[in-house]
């Protein structure tokens, strides 16, 4: 079983002494992963509701000002302090951004640190950031999926060419290649029956989030369901989840997210200390990460 953190490049964690850090500490102490959130911009004020949370509930941070750093560059500086550490992007905003830039930002990640890159991917929920990137907010999902078969291409064939209703290229030589083939793991977020039908049908594994071990269960179940149905089998797909900023965890839970068929669970930590980070990835080292090993 393995255990992951969340979040680098945000808040405290956007120092860049800090992210040498916790993924130094990280790697040492035998976590499997390191993640990076994403937002291009917040708004100063947004109607949009996190899904995340109940209605009514306030986002995990304190102001929208919290400093958070570009997803690519943060895991690209923590792949060159790192060895094993796998870097993940959880989750990266795919509509808001042209398929062959961004499959060009995949690629040099994935080359520079030398096939540890997981492509966590989701189709966002804050409208206002669409707006205020140029972005239709409608049909973002249809919109996602056609950007990743166009970034498939480029990863994957020497002169590939594209037409589609959102981006079209012409033949385009896109080097170098990702290290992983055929690509790195494209993992999507979303707790939704759409976002869990996604992962079924083109994802090569699922990222849930703020869930409990029995939430989880039902995800990975109707996963598995739709995978099934899609012609696919379900034990090529991945299943990690999180249950998102928690005081802590102990080993027992992490067992019972097992039970539930996750194969990673990701720890959220959102503190204002690094001092304090660094104490609590060593705490779960210990009580949990060493043990989880050997379920």
């Amino acid at each position: 079983m393995d255990i992951g953190i969340i979040p680098v490049g945000m808040g405290v964690t956007a120092d860049p002494k800090v992210i040498v850090s916790i993924a130094h500490t990280a790697e040492q102490s035998g976590f499997r992963s390191l993640w990076a959130g994403e937002h291009v911009v917040f708004l100063k004020k947004f109607t949009s509701r996190y899904p995340y949370l109940p209605a009514g509930a306030q986002l995990p941070i304190q102001s929208t000002k919290i400093p958070l750093l570009d997803p690519f560059a943060a895991l690209t500086f923590a792949a060159a302090y790192t060895k094993t550490l796998r870097l993940g992007t959880g989750v990266y905003l795919v509509p808001e951004r042209n398929p062959v830039v961004t499959a060009k930002q995949v690629a040099s990640l994935d080359v520079l640190s030398e096939g540890r890159f997981d492509f966590g991917v989701g189709i966002g929920w804050l409208e206002e950031e669409f707006a205020a990137v140029g972005v239709p907010w409608e049909r973002r999902a249809a919109r996602t999926l056609e950007y990743l078969q166009a970034m498939k291409l480029l990863w994957t064939e020497e002169e590939p060419e594209f037409k589609g209703e959102f981006c079209s290229f012409p033949q385009a030589h896109l080097f170098p290649k990702p290290v992983q083939k055929p690509h790195p793991p494209i993992i999507f977020g979303g707790n939704s029956m759409p976002a869990l039908r996604r992962v079924a049908e083109t994802g090569d594994g699922w990222f849930g989030w703020t869930l409990t071990s029995e939430e989880t269960k039902e995800k990975i179940e109707r996963i598995r369901q739709y995978a099934s149905a899609a012609g696919r089998d379900p034990k090529t797909l991945h299943f990690t989840s999180s249950p998102g900023f928690v005081a802590s965890i102990e080993l027992d839970e992490v067992k019972r997210y097992r039970d539930a068929g996750a194969q990673q669970v990701i720890l959220g930590m959102m503190m204002h200390d690094a001092k304090a980070i660094e104490g609590e990835i060593e705490r779960l080292a210990e009580k949990v990460v060493v043990p989880a090993a050997k379920l």
